[in-house]
């Protein structure tokens, strides 16, 4: 067959184009814009789920962390609390907290979208990925009150609380600040990006709850006076769960922008989230060894956690500099936390309260000290006041509703003898059943 020569094809085209209509341009000029639009929506949700899969693996790291900070005969017991709470948050979320925290509702909380329904506040993402990203967080929250309540608590208690937690607590003060509530609305709004707040201090509230009901582990503050140390079965879980977290919060904040654009907002979230991260681990292995005269490991690693969380409200706003110094001082101040706990008798087996709670509220201040213009001192105040008090006093009521139906703390005897033969059936380390 005779084809046209390449200098007889050029002309031939052009005048071709030449021959088109305005309408036929405009058609694909719009459809060039709708195949960008798909594409760049396409490169969000990618992004968006891959941050949401990174979270979903924080659940490995707070297992290994919580049970290798607690006894041997309690691991498989806090293994299973981390392992079952990402179903029950997966269920109450999609029945009842997804609507609460994010249709329009009124200013306290939403009042549809049960079951999804038509709820989606992020246009760019299609509504089951922003869906599933958010429960990552959620089911994150109901994690951080496992460690605070570890070692005496029952199974069953703990489910009941992280189902009620996922399902009304954490949305509630979710849509004060994130779902279009009155927080987002003040009138310098309050700023949390990525939920030093509305994740982690609610996680601490509900804990420091479940902790005044339950009482101290049996033995951890003598009747004599002082503390009385029970150190952790496995400072290598503890290592291990440690970096597991501070990756998944690769994911935790810069994932938050729910967006990758030309990447430049994200790759600055990640450079302060690393920052605060490094500063805080140095700084909370520099004063322990002063104060305790060694380099506790588990305050190495704990510093690491509390720059991370002290970093979560402000990832976005705050400088890469100072980023350094709101990670220094969570280091310092996790721990003095862990020593003002232990003197007020207060006991948290791994430290979530000082880690969460104490750095949580820190990590907020911090926007307005170091966030620059559009963030409030004020405004920061009043949303972790405002958040701390209901989270508190609804958690205290959820767990004694509890307390009073099904039970809160084990037995002296059950508590003795370990969790996991008691409650689990089983242990995390058997002994050889067929020696020799």
């Amino acid at each position: 067959m005779k084809t046209m020569s390449h200098h007889k094809w050029i002309p031939a085209t052009m005048l071709a184009v030449l021959a088109m209509s305005p309408s036929a341009f405009a058609q694909e000029s719009a459809s060039t814009e709708e195949a960008l639009a798909t594409l760049t929506k396409g490169l969000d949700s990618v992004f968006v789920l891959l941050s949401a899969f990174l979270v979903f693996f924080m659940n490995v790291g707070f297992g290994c962390v919580e049970s290798g900070f607690c006894r041997a005969k309690n691991a498989v017991n806090i293994l299973g609390k981390n392992f079952v709470v990402f179903g029950l948050a997966s269920l109450s979320f999609y029945i009842i907290g997804y609507g609460l925290m994010f249709s329009s509702g009124n200013p306290i909380m939403g009042t549809s979208g049960w079951m999804l329904g038509d709820v989606n506040p992020a246009d760019n993402l299609p509504q089951k990925v922003f869906f599933f990203f958010q429960l990552a967080f959620a089911a994150t929250a109901a994690t951080i009150v496992s460690g605070c309540v570890a070692e005496r608590i029952h199974y069953g208690a703990y489910m009941a609380l992280a189902f009620v937690l996922v399902a009304i607590l954490y949305p509630i003060t979710g849509h004060w600040v994130w779902g279009g509530g009155f927080l987002s609305t003040l009138g310098t709004p309050f700023h949390d990006f990525a939920g030093s707040t509305v994740v982690h201090s609610v996680g601490g509230w509900a804990g420091l709850a479940g902790i005044l009901l339950l009482g101290p582990r049996s033995g951890k503050f003598p009747k004599s006076g002082g503390v009385h140390p029970i150190p952790g079965h496995s400072m290598a879980l503890v290592f291990l769960g440690g970096l597991i977290l501070w990756l998944g919060w690769f994911g935790f904040n810069p994932g938050s922008n729910l967006a990758i654009g030309d990447g430049s907002a994200v790759a600055h979230i990640v450079l302060t989230t690393n920052m605060s991260a490094a500063a805080g681990l140095v700084a909370a292995t520099i004063v322990a060894w002063l104060y305790f005269g060694k380099p506790d490991f588990s305050m190495t690693v704990n510093g690491c956690l509390a720059g991370l969380v002290a970093i979560t409200a402000g990832c976005d706003v705050i400088s890469v500099p100072m980023s350094i110094v709101v990670g220094a001082i969570a280091g310092a101040l996790v721990v003095f936390s862990v020593v003002f706990f232990d003197k007020i008798r207060i006991d948290d087996p791994v430290g979530a309260l000082s880690v969460h709670l104490a750095c949580g509220i820190w990590g907020t201040l911090a926007v307005g000290i170091f966030g620059g213009e559009g963030c409030s001192l004020g405004s920061q105040i009043v949303g972790i006041i405002a958040v701390g008090l209901y989270t508190f006093i609804v958690s205290l009521i959820v767990w004694a509703i509890i307390k009073a139906t099904i039970g809160l703390r084990v037995s002296q005897e059950v508590e003795s003898l370990g969790l996991d033969i008691s409650e689990m059936g089983m242990e995390a380390y058997p002994e050889d059943p067929f020696p020799g």
